[in-house]
């Protein structure tokens, strides 16, 4: 492990996690390699919440209704950027499921 990056939540309590090397210019350097991040967890976290709350509106709201909607990403946490959404492959890592339940009012029967 390369280091760590410690996130102070709202109410004080710490959120230790593994350190991830930024691409842009300085670099946060530590004895220990532990860094304190620029922001609350909550506060680095905000950029993932909104790109979650903007995915399901755009499955919920289209013609497709379903009764469940998961979406599932991976997060990377740095000390300056906070958070953002990591690759999975070439381009970004994104799962989606949707369901269905047959007893759903509205739901169609095949009779």
């Amino acid at each position: 492990m390369d280091g760590l990056v410690e996130f102070r939540t709202g109410d004080g309590a710490v959120v230790a996690v593994e350190a991830v090397e930024e691409r842009s210019g300085s670099r946060l350097v530590s004895r220990d390699g532990t860094v304190q991040a620029a922001r609350t967890f909550e506060g680095a976290l905000d950029g993932v919440r909104a790109a979650a709350e903007s995915a399901l509106r755009v499955f919920r709201d289209g013609s497709l209704r379903p009764d469940g909607v998961e979406i599932e990403f991976g997060v990377k946490l740095a000390a300056e950027t906070g958070a953002f959404i990591a690759k999975g492959t070439a381009e970004g890592h994104l799962v989606v499921r949707l369901s269905w339940s047959p007893d759903a009012p509205g739901a169609s029967s095949a009779s």
